[in-house]
C-alpha cells in the first residue's frame, strides 16, 4: 500500500459501493468519459453486495451494544476490498471523520498508481474494516446518506491532476483553489452584453499587465468572498504589494522607489 507512481498512467480507481448504478452517468459523460477513452484513467465500480455469503445478500446488521441504525458487515466489506487489493492500492474511506478535501489532497492522491474508494452506507461500517483503510476523506461537515456522492466529488477532483485527463495541461493549476485563492473573473464574446463591457485591460494584448490584473482580482475576490483563505495563504512579494493596493488604494513606498530606480 501507499506506493506512489513515477509518472506512469493510467490511474486505476476501484469504487466499492452498494449502488454502482449511481456512477453510470458520471462515468459516461464529459471529462471522465473522455479520460477513460484516452486511457488516462481506468475506473470500475465493484458491488459490495456481490461479496455477501448470505442467501439474501445481506450486507448490514445491528451493532453490538445496541443503538440506532445498521452497520455494514466487516466480513463482506473485507472480501470486497481483497478482490481489488494489490501492493499499490491506496484505500480511501469516504467519511465525515476524515481530512477535509482540498486541492492539495486531490493532487496528492493523483500521484498514486491505484486508488480504492470505499463508500459507506447506513450508520457506517464495522470498525474492523478500518485496518484495511489507508485514510479517511470528508467533503464537508454535513451528513449524506452514503459515500457515493463524496466518491464522485473526490474522483472528479483527483482526475483533473492526472496527466492526459484535461486538454490543457495547465488548466487544473489555474483554477480556483489551485494556489489557495479564488479564480479571477473571466469574459468571452460578445464584447458587450446589456451595456456591460469586458474590462479594457483584457483587450489590451499586454500580457504582463493582464497577468497582474488577474492576480489582483483573484486576491480581491478571495478577500470579499472567502477572507479566511488569506490567513493560510503564503504571499509572494507581488501579492503583498497588490493586497496593499487593494486595501489602502496605493502601492507601498518601497515599491515606488524600486520603480524610480529602474
Amino acid at each position: 500500500m501507499n506506493n506512489k507512481k513515477g509518472g506512469s498512467i493510467p490511474l486505476r480507481v476501484d469504487i466499492l459501493t452498494l449502488f454502482p448504478g449511481m456512477f453510470d452517468a458520471v462515468l459516461q459523460e464529459s471529462i471522465l468519459k473522455r479520460a477513460q477513452e484516452k486511457g488516462a484513467l481506468q475506473i470500475q465500480t465493484v458491488n459490495i453486495r456481490d461479496f455477501s455469503e448470505n442467501k439474501h445478500l445481506q450486507v448490514d446488521d445491528y451493532p453490538y451494544g445496541g443503538g440506532a441504525g445498521m452497520l455494514m458487515k466487516a466480513d463482506v466489506v473485507i472480501r470486497a476490498l481483497k478482490s481489488v487489493e494489490n501492493p499499490q492500492a491506496h484505500v480511501v474511506y469516504l467519511s465525515p471523520q476524515g481530512r477535509k478535501l482540498n486541492t492539495q489532497i486531490a493532487r496528492e492522491l493523483s500521484e498514486y498508481d491505484h486508488l480504492v474508494f470505499l463508500c459507506g452506507h447506513y450508520e457506517g461500517i464495522d470498525e474492523r474494516v478500518m485496518k484495511k483503510v489507508d485514510e479517511e476523506i470528508s467533503i464537508g461537515d454535513y451528513v449524506l446518506t452514503g459515500g457515493e456522492l463524496p466518491a464522485m466529488v473526490l474522483l472528479d477532483a483527483v482526475a483533473r491532476f492526472v496527466p492526459g485527463v484535461l486538454g490543457d495541461a495547465h488548466s487544473a493549476e489555474e483554477e480556483s483553489f489551485s494556489d489557495d485563492l479564488l479564480e479571477y473573473p473571466q469574459y468571452t464574446r460578445p464584447e458587450e452584453v446589456e451595456g456591460e463591457t469586458v474590462p479594457a485591460i483584457l483587450l489590451s494584448g499586454h500580457h504582463k499587465n493582464i497577468e497582474r490584473w488577474r492576480k489582483q482580482q483573484s486576491l480581491l475576490r478571495t478577500l470579499l468572498k472567502r477572507p479566511e483563505i488569506l490567513l493560510k495563504h503564503s504571499f509572494d512579494e507581488e501579492e503583498e504589494y497588490l493586497l496593499c493596493e487593494i486595501l489602502f488604494g496605493r502601492i507601498p513606498e518601497k515599491k515606488k522607489k524600486r520603480k524610480s530606480e529602474s
